[in-house]
């Protein structure tokens, strides 16, 4: 795996969200080494951890609490991520340096 998920929005002078989250679905694909083009539909938490850039613990505790509004499916003791769900997670945090949100 690569580093943490930060696409480049410098040079856009203005995006629309859908175009956003497919960006960042398309970065999460690169960086979990899946093909950008048809990428996994779910993921694992440890996975979804490293596009967050936080530990396990970390998201396992923000499920348990319900600080951010991440969806998932759970099945049993396993935990899966939508990529896509992600990918809007990360599109709605995503600021300009003025606080402006994109």
């Amino acid at each position: 795996m690569t580093k943490a998920i930060t696409p480049d929005f410098h040079n856009i002078t203005e995006i629309s969200f859908e175009d956003m989250v497919n960006m960042y679905r398309e970065d999460i694909s690169k960086s979990l080494g899946y093909d950008p083009i048809a990428p996994p539909v779910l993921i694992d938490d440890k996975q979804a951890a490293h596009v967050l850039d936080v530990s396990p613990n970390t998201l396992s505790i923000w499920r348990s609490l319900g600080r951010y509004n991440i969806p998932f499916v759970k099945s049993g003791r396993l935990v899966r991520y939508r990529v896509d769900d992600l990918a809007r997670f990360l599109a709605r945090r995503t600021v300009t340096h003025t606080g402006k949100i994109v």
